[in-house]
């Protein structure tokens, strides 16, 4: 006799960096997508679908060879086409690519978005960010005014509010424009160099060369000791960029939302522009961020769209619900459908009085056939079922879990069923 253990596969684990969100874990995420989807509308955002996977240089050119994303992080791959394609390692540049491609600019002047599904990064996995993550993407189109970046911090804070979430901080600082911004790198790079011995590896080597505003938010304390006394950015700053500045505070005191400003804050694209932003809470750095973003005044053009406005942010869903007291909504209370006897006639009789229940919203289960009906009794009851359908050749019975009265109703009649398990429910308002 051949031993079972010959008969079975070799058993395979899921991807390092990936996770399986259980049944029950999957209605706090459904109540967080509601809720966050929810708030969304009622701010007049649209909610936008693009593929996980796009052609690589959507994602090369306007995030630049120099971010850690596009240098480290992205999974490439060719396909059977000669096509090479990476799976998105952020949202904004498809949502961009499908403003561009379909012509939303032609729409009005204004056009704001929202879209939620994963992305993808070749990362050290590490609590809340793991190499396929979820995320919220917000992005608005067409308002240049400092008033767009403080409805974005307004439109977070409101979410994370949503969700339950307090006690956290806004941070907030500007990247400055392509007019002033190469300036002040050029400050940087030109402070850093004598100083490079004290910089980590990725600073001394890599970043001090491609990307050097990303030194100045390194976590390595060497990093941190050699910036502080690196020049500021607001000092820097062209006078149309230290106007936007000075309106989006205006407009958020106007708002009565706290923020901090932080010198440090830079984002990791090359595509942002002037105002930058990140929820985070009280202490925590980069890693532990909600939420984050800013304006990208020039990324529509360089994806092939008319010159247009653009700001926007992501927020990480494991994050926010590491941290979010939120319960997965009440799931409807369940029935279960019951054969008394074998046979194909009272399970065909019992399929259809389960139609009838689903079809008025009910959740409803259907007594596995082959078992007995003490079987499917005590199936029903190890489930939770608050109530119970018996199905015998003389007509069908509502019975109360809960040791209520019952209600019988005559064979085929739907509407008497339903009537009659309103009634049985109808002790906690259903």
């Amino acid at each position: 006799m051949p031993q079972e253990s010959s008969q079975r596969g070799r058993k395979v684990e899921a991807v390092r960096g990936t996770q399986d969100v259980l049944p029950e874990d999957a209605g706090r995420w459904r109540e967080a997508e509601r809720r966050t989807r929810d708030l969304l509308l009622i701010y007049g955002y649209s909610e936008i679908r693009t593929p996980v996977f796009e052609h690589a240089e959507l994602f090369r050119r306007p995030l630049g060879e120099g971010s850690d994303v596009v240098a480290k992080e992205m999974y490439e791959f060719t396909d059977k086409g000669g096509r090479q394609l990476a799976l998105r390692p952020e949202a904004t540049a498809p949502i961009v690519r499908a403003f561009v491609g379909h012509g939303l600019y032609a729409r009005g002047a204004r056009t704001k978005l929202f879209s939620i599904g994963p992305i993808f990064r070749y990362d050290r996995p590490q609590a809340g960010r793991l190499r396929e993550h979820f995320q919220v993407s917000v992005e608005a189109f067409g308002n240049p005014a400092p008033s767009q970046d403080a409805e974005l911090i307004d439109l977070g804070a409101a979410i994370l509010s949503t969700l339950g979430i307090s006690g956290w901080e806004c941070r907030l600082n500007s990247n400055g424009c392509p007019e002033c911004r190469p300036a002040f790198m050029a400050a940087l790079k030109a402070f850093l160099v004598p100083l490079k011995g004290g910089l980590c590896r990725d600073c001394a080597g890599y970043r001090l060369e491609h990307n050097v505003l990303r030194i100045l938010d390194c976590k390595e304390e060497s990093c941190r000791e050699v910036t502080s006394q690196a020049s500021d950015i607001m000092a820097h700053l062209c006078p149309a960029c230290a106007a936007h500045h000075a309106g989006l505070e205006g407009y958020l005191k106007a708002l009565a939302l706290e923020w901090v400003r932080d010198p440090r804050l830079v984002r990791g694209f090359d595509y942002y522009t002037r105002t930058v932003f990140e929820f985070v809470p009280p202490g925590k750095g980069q890693q532990g961020t909600f939420l984050g973003g800013g304006r990208y005044d020039g990324l529509v053009e360089l994806l092939g769209g008319p010159p247009t406005p653009g700001a926007g942010f992501g927020m990480g869903m494991e994050r926010v619900l590491a941290a979010s007291p939120l319960a997965a909504a009440p799931v409807p209370k369940l029935v279960h459908i019951v054969a008394m006897e074998e046979g194909d006639a009272l399970f065909r009789a019992a399929l259809a009085a389960c139609r009838d229940l689903r079809k008025a919203g009910f959740r409803t289960e259907l007594g596995q056939e082959g078992k007995s009906a003490n079987s499917r009794m005590r199936a029903a009851n190890s489930a939770g079922a608050r109530a119970v359908v018996l199905v015998a050749a003389a007509g069908l019975t509502v019975k109360d879990m809960r040791g209520g009265g019952n209600v019988d109703v005559a064979p085929g009649d739907g509407v008497a069923l339903v009537r009659a398990l309103r009634l049985v429910l109808s002790a906690e308002g259903q």
